[in-house]
């Protein structure tokens, strides 16, 4: 397999987590030749420090994005999504394959577009939701002769919540926003909807802790249509402690912040501090019919931050979202890189056995 080039396009909170796998995780050295690319001096400053290969790139600018791609055998994407098409598009013209996180619809449709007439694989959404979630989900699925439900909910939450959101910053604000904000896919009696976001509120418990959880969007990624025909309901809903729903609604509907994107991450990032304590919370839930009876099986994993060892991870406290969402795009990556999923056109989550990805050595994360 020798060692595959990889540009990490990035040097962000999740940019450099999914670098500091692709070179630390188990018997990682030399299986992957990592450049971590962005124009921010700081980050790159950073991300030097740390011992990585880095490269200026400015993604806005052809020139310089064509330079960074070029020679470079996979891109993985930890940018902004409204920059995904360009991304995608320039690692498309270079024969590399190409990864991203991003939740956002639009940003998966013009790259799947994309992967029409590419030689290489284009792999959007491979983080934790959308990404392992669409793994798990589609695992639970074909497990039935008749799926009636199948109901997917992450969450990543503070361990320990003090603020009325009850709510810390833990990733990217405008994908934050971007979910709470856009319409979201589900499948309901059968037939594809959009649903509105921060609707369909519930409240369950797991292990004596209470939780609400609502719609959001992109969660879902390729799932509806592939289960399109083949399941009742389906659907996908964030999960967070009770009463943060209620106020963020208040933000984004009632005092219009939905429709001031700039001006709502601007009081989220001022007010609400980020932490590296947290937790990501993975519960699918499938009902239907085995065997002539109706049966329910579930999925749920709880994965904490953790201390990543190695000169690289530098001993430090990553947190759980940094860890779930980079060990999601790394175990595709890696997966890639073996042989064993397709290595070219438009490749979905759900075409990822759950066996398979738990058995890699990123995956194994999700295990924990």
């Amino acid at each position: 397999m020798g060692t595959m080039k990889v540009l990490v396009l990035g040097a962000g909170k999740i940019g450099s987590m999914i670098a500091t796998l692709l070179t630390q995780t188990g018997n990682g050295a030399g299986d992957f030749a990592v450049t971590v690319g962005d124009r921010d001096e700081e980050l790159l400053a950073r991300a030097e420090r740390a011992g990585f290969r880095i490269q200026r790139v400015d993604v806005e600018d052809d020139a310089s994005l064509r330079a960074a791609v070029a020679g470079q055998q996979a891109v993985v994407s930890a940018c902004p999504f409204s920059l995904t098409p360009r991304i995608a598009a320039a690692a498309v013209a270079a024969g590399a394959h190409y990864l991203d996180l991003t939740e956002d619809v639009a940003a998966t449709r013009a790259v799947k577009a994309l992967a029409e007439t590419a030689n290489s694989a284009l792999i959007p959404q491979c983080g934790l939701a959308p990404g392992f979630i669409s793994v798990v989900g589609h695992d639970l699925a074909r497990r039935f002769d008749e799926l009636h439900n199948l109901h997917l909910r992450v969450g990543a939450l503070p361990q320990y919540p003090t603020n009325a959101l009850k709510y810390n910053l833990t990733w990217s604000t405008d994908g934050l926003i971007n979910e709470y904000c856009n319409p979201c896919e589900a499948i309901v009696d059968g037939v594809p909807r959009e649903v509105m976001p921060l609707e369909g509120d519930e409240r369950f418990a797991l292990d004596g802790v209470d939780y609400e959880a609502f719609n959001t969007s992109g969660g879902l990624g390729s799932l509806c249509a592939t289960l399109a025909g083949k399941v009742r309901n389906l659907d996908y809903k964030t999960v967070r402690y009770p009463g943060h729903r209620d106020i963020v609604r208040l933000l984004i509907r009632d005092l219009r912040l939905g429709e001031r994107r700039h001006l709502l991450k601007d009081v989220l990032e001022t007010a609400v501090p980020l932490t590296l304590q947290d937790v990501v919370l993975v519960v699918a839930t499938a009902t239907g019919r085995q065997e002539g009876e109706l049966r329910q099986e579930t999925f749920v994993s709880k994965i904490y931050s953790k201390v990543i060892p190695g000169p690289m991870g530098g001993g430090r406290t990553w947190s759980a979202i940094q860890v779930t969402t980079a060990a999601g795009v790394c175990a595709i990556l890696d997966l890639l890189r073996e042989g064993s999923i397709p290595q070219a056109g438009f490749v979905r989550q759900e075409q990822v056995p759950l066996a398979l990805f738990l058995a890699n050595r990123f995956g194994r994360y999700y295990a924990a």
